[in-house]
């Protein structure tokens, strides 16, 4: 409020003086809404190049998808090198839906971005499961990224092509597939493993972190 020359108090200008915040906010609620900025085109074609340099070399490197019999036979002493994710079958991430998925019993997947032509096929995420036919089904932290993911690159015109390949030669025991997936981890070193984050910086969100 401010005095008139008579000394007496004015009220504000209400017509000509907005709100700040919201009749039902404070300032405090204002600070909890975090300012979301749509990434550019340049930030992300980045991204990938990087990501992409790194993992080339493995694709290249890395054998057609062999039969569990030669891969964990006694010649092989790193059966995590021998995989190629690219041989893999090719299937949509919304494979579950599906009437009759196409694989069940213990495995191994990966999370592909095949549509990034100059940076070179990404190995975005490796899991393994007990159950190839329910992992994916449902809430996964995965998604979350690989949903952020795909809309950066969209709103930057960018082409994004997702597939999950499942490797179903993998070890029924529990603890030795834990381990091999760890091991391809650590070799490919993928963006939206929790392993691996912080080594890429992602710029993608899961919402529910």
């Amino acid at each position: 409020m401010t005095g008139d020359r008579d000394g007496r108090q004015q009220q504000p200008d209400s017509g000509r003086q907005g709100q700040l915040f919201p009749a039902d906010q404070g300032p405090a609620a204002v600070a909890l809404q975090p300012l979301v900025l749509p990434l550019e085109t340049q930030q992300l074609t980045q991204w990938q190049a990087q990501l992409g340099a790194f993992q080339a070399p493995l694709f290249g490197g890395a054998a057609e998808a062999p039969l569990q019999g030669d891969l964990f036979s006694s010649a092989v002493r790193n059966p995590a090198e021998q995989l190629n994710p690219l041989a893999l079958r090719a299937q949509p991430l919304t494979f579950w839906r599906w009437p009759s998925p196409p694989q069940h019993g213990a495995a191994l997947y990966f999370v592909l971005d095949t549509g990034a032509s100059e940076a070179g096929p990404l190995l975005l995420y490796v899991g393994e499961t007990g159950r190839a036919d329910q992992r994916w089904k449902g809430e996964h932290d995965c998604k979350h990224y690989l949903a952020s993911y795909s809309e950066a690159l969209a709103r930057a015109g960018l082409e994004c092509r997702l597939s999950i390949r499942f490797w179903l030669d993998a070890p029924s025991n529990l603890r030795a597939r834990r381990s091999l997936e760890q091991a391809l981890i650590q070799r490919w070193l993928p963006p939206f493993n929790k392993e691996t984050r912080q080594r890429w910086a992602t710029p993608f969100t899961a919402g529910t972190d």
